[in-house]
């Protein structure tokens, strides 16, 4: 009896081993043909029945491939998991390393991808994708704290509870999208499940804005356009009269690949889909169309022979209706990782999708340039456009400045949905003040604009002193403030080399021409004439109003407080008065022009409106003599003190030189 069992229990387990190489050979079928969403499922249900102790390479390599499988529906922290598992169990092929890698820098994990990015490029140091994939670990933290100009928003009224991409504007018809989605219409047959994506086969539909601008009516396409097979990508020739699209055949549930199909508009209509010959050879993808601005060529992605691996963008010359030998785009565009769904702005700008140049991980919205011999100069579009999920399928309206583009952010399920995105206008401005140096705004003042660009003219400034003006791209302006009974001010502003919209604040602070006026910041060594360091700012300002006033000549006055002999403070403010003088001459200003005079106490301060403001104790038209500071407290005392001792200047003459 007991031999029995032994038998019996031999059997179960040899049993159990069968049922699961048998599953596993099953999940290995679907994997090939790129079922991938069935496969994974097999996958998970045969991972927990591998015996790691007896059999820890099969261990690791269910783990592999569920996690494969995963990467590749976008259920990525299912595939980081399953990822971390083939890594501990020392799945025996290298690429693990990089797919791992791969995945974590996707969910935002960039020192653990690096790490792993470090092991694959042991095995395979000259790894192109896993240098760039390094480099943009390393990277897109910094990337992100610079974003571009775009604003993205995710198009709401658009979504359904599966997936929408590729979005394109006929035409570039801002106001009308075609789109592809797996979304269940109420009324219509359900669509089978893609063992590929776990989601519906898509069908292409049609959305509206209406008169408040919104996106509505959404309609499947009429005719033939849809079918039970999967059908995307939709792109428009540059009247919007002829439509690309791809269709994904399948047969008793087995995959036959992409082609591409194109149909006529005709009487308000779609005609007809027919099928768009690039090779003989029926084995080969063609998937993602779109057609040059010019309509001279037709872009889109294969695997075909002759590329540089994964998926490449490729391009054929049409010529009455007939397309030529497809030509591969090259290295500056094609990579060792896929690039995917292109699309040409009318400037001829090619956008494209790509997993293999530096991004922020999975497809990243690159855009391209090509130069005359025939290379493409390549640029990432960055943040927000992309992120650290798939963004691809870009569309732009008629402008080139608004649109909408596919990505999976955000989204648990690894969902496609719409986002709109704009670039607004760069827009420079001066905003500004013109006030007296205490302060007050004057209404009745001027500002002179000129630029190099011919631009001349006049502002006049609002009751509070206030004026803006608009500036244009690419232009230096020199600004003048003036008004009656005061000094000119010059300013500089320059919007040469900037790429970022900017306002540019400006105070024209104008100095009476009839009565003294204060220098703010002016420091001496303590009981000496000699200037601190920390003087140099308010004097600089000083040599740029007289060189902005070149006919006028200026009395330089120092003043002390009360502390001190009479003699000793006349004599001490002269000297400091030629030690300002002084400098001034240093910066370039005629010594005709400049007068000192040491006024020691003998002209304590008359408080007014400005002052009485800014301290409560003080009275307006109070002379901060000896009996009003004697009346004060000692803190007191020592501000008033303080706003004695300073050094002004006034205006002599206007017309120096003038005659």
């Amino acid at each position: 009896m007991r031999l029995l069992r032994y038998f019996v229990l031999l059997l179960v387990v040899f049993l159990s081993s069968c049922s699961v190489k048998q599953q596993i050979k099953r999940a290995d079928k679907k994997y090939e043909i790129g079922e991938y969403y069935k496969a994974a499922g097999i996958y998970r249900s045969a991972y927990p029945r591998v015996n790691v102790s007896k059999d820890r390479a099969t261990k690791a390599y269910v783990a592999y491939r569920a996690a494969d499988c995963y990467r590749l529906v976008n259920e990525n922290d299912r595939a980081e998991r399953y990822f971390s598992n083939a890594v501990r169990y020392k799945y025996k092929d290298s690429t693990v390393y990089l797919d791992y890698a791969e995945v974590l820098r996707k969910n935002k994990k960039p020192k653990d991808a690096i790490a792993n990015y470090d092991v694959y490029l042991q095995f395979q140091p000259n790894s192109l994708v896993a240098k760039n994939g390094k480099e943009a670990a390393l990277q897109a933290v910094e990337w992100q704290k610079n974003p571009t100009r775009y604003k993205i928003s995710k198009m709401d009224k658009l979504s359904s509870k599966k997936t929408e991409s590729c979005p394109a504007h006929p035409g570039g018809d801002g106001d009308v999208v075609y789109f592809a989605s797996s979304r269940e219409v109420k009324g219509q047959a359900r669509k089978k499940m893609s063992n590929i994506t776990g989601v519906p086969n898509k069908d292409m539909y049609v959305a509206r804005r209406n008169s408040l601008g919104e996106w509505d009516n959404i309609e499947s396409l009429e005719g033939e356009l849809n079918s039970p097979d999967d059908e995307g990508s939709p792109s428009f020739s540059s009247d919007g009269k002829v439509m690309y699209f791809t269709r994904c055949r399948s047969v008793k549930g087995e995959s036959l690949g992409a082609e591409i199909m194109s149909a006529t508009r005709s009487g308000g209509k779609w005609g007809k889909p027919t099928k768009v010959e690039l090779s003989k050879d029926s084995s080969v993808t063609f998937a993602h169309p779109t057609v040059s601005p010019d309509g001279k060529f037709l872009y889109f992605v294969s695997d075909m022979k002759g590329g540089f691996g994964g998926k490449d963008i490729w391009r054929s010359e049409i010529n009455g209706g007939k397309y030529g030998a497809p030509v591969n785009l090259g290295p500056s565009i094609n990579t060792a990782g896929n690039e995917m769904f292109p699309c040409m702005r009318e400037d001829s700008t090619l956008f494209f999708s790509s997993d293999g140049l530096p991004g922020f991980g999975g497809l990243d919205i690159f855009f391209a340039k090509e130069n005359q011999d025939n290379s493409w100069t390549v640029r990432n579009m960055m943040y927000p456009i992309n992120s650290n999920a798939d963004d691809f399928g870009i569309t732009f309206a008629a402008g080139g400045k608004k649109g909408l583009f596919s990505s999976n952010r955000e989204e648990r399920k690894g969902y496609d949905k719409l986002w709109e995105f704009e670039l607004p206008d760069v827009v420079f401005e001066i905003t500004g003040r013109v006030v007296s140096t205490d302060g007050e705004g004057l209404a009745d003042a001027n500002v002179r604009v000129v630029g190099n660009d011919g631009t001349n003219v006049k502002l006049k400034t609002k009751k509070d002193g206030s004026f803006s003006y608009p500036l244009k791209k690419e232009v230096q302006y020199v600004l003048l403030g003036t008004c009656r009974g005061f000094l000119n001010q010059k300013e500089q502003v320059s919007t040469v080399g900037l790429e970022d919209s900017k306002s540019f604040p400006l105070q024209f602070n104008l100095a009476s021409i009839s009565k003294p006026v204060g220098l703010d910041n002016i420091f001496f060594e303590f009981g000496k004439a000699s200037l601190t360091a920390e003087s140099s700012g308010s004097l600089d300002k000083l040599v740029k109003l007289l060189k902005d006033n070149p006919n006028i000549t200026i009395e330089i006055g120092a003043h002390t407080d009360r502390v001190g002999s009479a003699d000793g403070n006349l004599a001490l403010s002269g000297k400091r008065a030629q030690s300002v003088v002084d400098y001034l001459i240093k910066g370039g200003i005629d010594a005709e022009r400049l007068t000192a005079k040491g006024y020691g106490k003998t002209q304590p301060v008359t408080v007014d409106k400005a002052l009485a403001g800014k301290y409560e104790f003080l009275k307006e038209n109070d002379v901060l003599d000896d009996a009003v500071i004697d009346a004060l407290t000692p803190e007191q005392q020592e501000v008033a003190n303080q706003i004695n001792r300073r050094t002004e200047f006034r205006v002599l003459k206007t017309t120096y030189k003038m005659y």
